[in-house]
């Protein structure tokens, strides 16, 4: 193993060199300046975010446990530019709340191991690599679903994800030891060639997806999600809805087009029914809910119920669709929870009713929620529109008409619900509107990368023939 191999893993070690650089500066930076490291944390990921769109070379490191090649490659530029973005975001908050409890590098030292852990479970190449990214992924994020330690709902955020998630992390962990049993290997490529539909394998893979299944929030997975979003700071909420969520999809994806595939006959039925379930639960219960975080929550939930339809292709292009639909997906909910977060750092409002009479107050707010609903609606011309019937047509290549029906009347549902809170800020009139604000750098900053993703890959669809010919490789 030379320096050349250990480039594969860029990525990883520029991160934690971040990491180590903010515990430095943590210790030596005077207590008077504290703040710079908000600056400095800003500034060094968004040098790792351009870094990491410098090409890297495809293979392995120790023996198989680490790999890496071009979807790989550009699925972390995904992740890294989704954790900017809410770093942007989250910023002033930062600022104005934590950083008097001396607590701001904590933040992104937990936030970037997180980010490394989904890194590794990306990356792995046999369940052990898996199953440690999947925990350094997790366990930072509850504790920062707890950051706000002067509110009780956020104790209780950290304490229902810490929960839940051992609990899915010990189901997943029994699912991968029957694996093995039965395949006599931790390594993907060997359990390719052996893996066969016996009745131990079935059970061990259903306990395996349903420790995904959670991180992802799917139906009947997902009751963790609205309680845990509520309680939690929105910048943390955010990177569940999308960063998370998107790790897990992403690996998920991969996992079942390669070693599952000799399954295929079992989990695509599995995959129908409970991509119909996340989409109308998801969708029905969005339609009732008032706060802010917990609606958009929901909407999440359904999403996850969209990203499956990619799933059931089983094939290249469905491979491409869900990481076009995620990179989409990225941009349009982080402009929404942006919104959302900007109004309640200024007022302490999340209540959609708070949101009446925004238009007349704060324009260029309304605006851009408005354009982050219509995206995750899938309304055209905006990108959203193109993800969803890249999945649609992805499905509909496989026969599953009748499941791109449901997916279509799941459509016409978050409309109705996603229209309720433009309503809300154009329609609406009130006497206690939301007054006029305006935003720092850094939120103002991260609302424009979003505005623009949103309509760049509406208009450059391009990009997924990238996506399709990076995906070849599966």
């Amino acid at each position: 193993m030379n320096f050349d191999s250990f480039l594969l893993m860029r990525q990883e070690i520029l991160l934690l060199v971040i990491i180590l650089l903010l515990v430095v500066a943590e210790i030596f930076m005077p207590h008077r300046k504290k703040n710079s490291i908000v600056h400095l944390a800003i500034f060094l990921f968004g040098i790792h975010t351009i870094v990491g769109f410098f090409a890297i070379d495809e293979g392995s490191l120790f023996g198989g446990m680490f790999r890496t090649d071009g979807l790989i490659h550009f699925f972390k530029n995904v992740l890294n530019i989704g954790v900017f973005i809410v770093l942007l975001q989250s910023a002033d908050w930062i600022q104005e709340k934590i950083m008097q409890h001396n607590r701001g590098t904590e933040f992104f030292i937990l936030l970037f191991s997180s980010l490394l852990g989904m890194y590794f479970m990306i990356s792995a190449g046999d369940f052990l690599m898996f199953y440690l990214g999947l925990e350094l992924s997790t366990l930072p994020i509850a504790a920062l679903a707890a950051f706000e330690t002067t509110k009780r709902k956020s104790s209780e955020s950290g304490i229902k994800l810490l929960l839940s998630a051992a609990l899915a992390s010990g189901v997943s962990l029994f699912g991968i030891s029957m694996l093995y049993a039965t395949t006599g290997s931790i390594y993907f490529n060997d359990i390719i060639e052996v893996i066969t539909a016996t009745n131990l394998s079935i059970l061990g893979f259903i306990l395996f997806f349903a420790g995904l299944a959670f991180k992802i929030s799917l139906v009947p997975f997902h009751f963790w999600t609205a309680d845990v979003y509520e309680g939690a700071p929105i910048s943390i909420a955010s990177y569940l809805s999308v960063i998370s969520k998107g790790a897990a999809a992403f690996i998920l994806l991969i996992l079942l087009f390669t070693i599952f595939k000799p399954l295929m006959h079992i989990w695509e039925n599995l995959m129908y029914v409970i991509a119909i379930a996340t989409m109308f639960i998801g969708n029905l219960f969005a339609l009732r809910q008032q706060n802010m975080k917990r609606f958009l929550a929901f909407s999440s939930i359904a999403q996850a119920g969209f990203i499956l339809l990619g799933f059931m292709a089983g094939n290249q292009l469905g491979v491409a669709t869900v990481v076009y639909f995620i990179l989409v997906y990225v941009f349009s909910n982080l402009a929404a929870f942006g919104v959302v977060q900007a109004i309640s750092l200024q007022t302490g409002k999340e209540s959609m009713n708070d949101y009446e009479g925004l238009y007349r107050t704060n324009p260029k707010l309304s605006m851009i929620m408005m354009l982050a609903l219509f995206s995750l609606a899938g309304i055209p011309p905006v990108a959203g529109f193109f993800g969803k019937f890249f999945l649609f047509v992805a499905a509909a290549s496989e026969g599953y008409y009748l499941l791109v029906f449901i997916a279509v009347v799941n459509v016409t549902i978050s409309l109705y619900y996603y229209l309720l809170v433009v309503r809300a800020m154009f329609l609406r009139k009130s006497d206690q509107a939301i007054p006029f604000f305006k935003n720092k750098l850094y939120m103002r900053l991260g609302l424009i990368i979003t505005v623009l993703g949103i309509l760049i890959l509406g208009i450059y669809s391009p990009l997924y023939d990238y996506i399709f010919e990076l995906s070849s490789n599966l």
